[in-house]
């Protein structure tokens, strides 16, 4: 049986007050986070990447597909992950309906993944996303940009790209003809972008804690 605190509305309002005062603080904190977020140098690309699309190979400069800005969520679906990783796809189900709207804000999102394109196809008609997805095949793309975001800890003392796939999300500006990486981040990095998360955080019982058959593909509940 569940037991929780059981109060009056009055108690609930100064626990609140108390509360409220502590999410307005993270507010602000989480606004200096950003501006130091944007305020990192950006670091020219100077790889030539080549990703297959569906109108064709691109390179990076072309992914931006006119915009100034590109935000890459590498996708977990390669050798290692054939099957598509649920995290992203649990992931992704959160994130497709935000494209049109980035669009409007001079911001190209994408996926991208080591998967051949047919196959990411697939996988995308099988969910009903309507989002451009490439693949980088073997390019080294997920590898370069991990490196530059990797910090080895006792929890992952060793390269995460020995036994997995790479779920991070790296960003990207273009001017002036030259494209710049401008910010990576990975693994739990990537939680404030997934709704279902933030709400689950709000929600009486949060996030729980059997993760055992949880999240899976929409498909397989």
């Amino acid at each position: 049986m569940d037991t929780h605190d059981v109060g009056t509305r009055e108690q609930w309002r100064a626990a609140y007050e108390k509360l409220r005062a502590q999410e307005k603080e993270l507010t602000r904190r989480s606004d200096e986070v950003t501006r130091e977020r944007q305020a990192l140098p950006w670091v020219p690309v100077t790889k030539d990447y080549r990703f297959d699309t569906n109108t064709g190979v691109k390179t990076l400069a072309e992914l931006f597909g006119g915009r100034s800005q590109l935000i890459i969520r590498h996708f977990m679906h390669g050798p290692k992950t054939p099957q598509g990783c649920e995290g992203c796809t649990f992931e992704t189900d959160n994130l497709v309906g935000a494209v049109p709207h980035l669009a409007h804000r001079d911001v190209t999102f994408i996926l991208a993944s080591r998967s051949p394109l047919p196959t990411l196809n697939d996988y995308k008609r099988r969910f009903g996303w309507d989002i451009e997805w490439v693949s980088m095949g073997d390019n080294g793309f997920n590898e370069d940009f991990y490196q530059f975001m990797e910090v080895p800890s006792p929890k992952r003392p060793g390269n995460m790209l020995d036994v997995m796939e790479l779920m991070a999300l790296s960003s990207f500006a273009r001017a002036d003809g030259v494209v710049y990486h401008t910010y990576s981040t990975y693994d739990r990095g990537t939680d404030a972008l997934n709704a279902t998360w933030q709400l689950l955080d709000r929600a009486p019982k949060g996030r729980g804690d059997n993760f055992d058959d949880w999240p899976r593909k929409r498909d397989e509940y």
